[in-house]
């Protein structure tokens, strides 16, 4: 079986998914918070849901499958093909009204990511990347935009939490370069890059089902997503993210980040 023959399969996760978060949204639903610092780290039972959801198809359909997922954790990670979760990216969006939240889910074939989904559901908003083809949003191809040089570029990153001790630096230097910087976006801000709105994203931070869908996406529309460092993303990867839609600008923004990120547990926080 080919991975586009899972595209149909990955779209009746995120439906699935959809119906089961859309009837908790901007209801009074119970938050409980994961972390056990200071950082507010919120989880629902929408989340809980809509993850449980996906498994439950995933090991009806695909049973010699692995999943990772944000919720429940990990099942048979080493196999072959692997089922990469997170029912909501974006829960500080969602748990206040704001319809920039997305599910992501991603196949990976021996540890690398060829097939992504971001799927927004209040909207009705799905961005699909399947490896060796072009990205599509609602169907319809995409192509990211050309953008030569820094300063005409527009940037998102998600919050300033990504960025601890020596990382804040290096960020702030490169907002000082682009045209447009602004903080939020989530997920969704690979969706506009992937579109042609957005030419930046560069966050830190992230695990891997924060970030594995969004690589056959960006790269089917003609963008590039690395680390930092300009390394292929992948399952062992540190969790800073570098998207963008032109080569020269991914360049530059790499030049001035300046490659690896700290190792230890704050590069490894959940943000959303």
């Amino acid at each position: 079986m080919t991975v586009i023959d899972f595209s149909a399969f990955i779209g009746r996760l995120a439906t699935s998914s959809g119906e089961t978060i859309l009837p908790f949204f901007r209801t009074s639903l119970s938050v409980d918070n994961k972390s056990t610092g200071q950082e507010f780290d919120p989880v629902t039972e929408a989340d809980r849901a809509a993850e449980a959801m996906m498994r439950r198809l995933i090991k009806a359909n695909f049973p010699q499958h692995g999943i990772v997922g944000e919720e429940f954790g990990n099942e048979r990670e080493d196999a072959d093909y692997v089922w990469v979760l997170d029912p909501i990216d974006g829960t500080k969006a969602y748990i206040t009204g704001l319809p920039i939240f997305g599910t992501l889910i991603a196949l990976l074939h021996r540890g690398q990511p060829v097939l992504g989904i971001i799927d927004q559901p209040i909207l009705q908003e799905r961005w699909l990347g399947v490896s060796g083809e072009r990205s599509t949003f609602n169907g319809k191809a995409i192509q990211v935009r050309a953008c030569p040089t820094l300063d005409r570029a527009y940037m998102y990153s998600t919050a300033p939490i990504m960025f601890p001790g020596a990382l804040e630096k290096r960020h702030e230097a490169l907002t000082q370069k682009v045209k447009l910087f602004r903080w939020g976006g989530d997920c969704y801000a690979y969706g506009l890059l992937a579109s042609g709105h957005v030419d930046l994203v560069v966050e830190n931070s992230l695990k891997l089902y924060d970030f594995a869908a969004l690589v056959a996406v960006i790269k089917g529309a003609g963008g590039l997503i690395t680390d930092w460092q300009g390394k292929e993303l992948d399952i062992d990867s540190d969790g800073s993210v570098l998207a963008a839609g032109d080569a020269a600008t991914h360049r530059a923004a790499m030049g001035i980040l300046g490659g690896a990120v700290s190792s230890g547990p704050e590069k490894r926080r959940r943000i959303g």
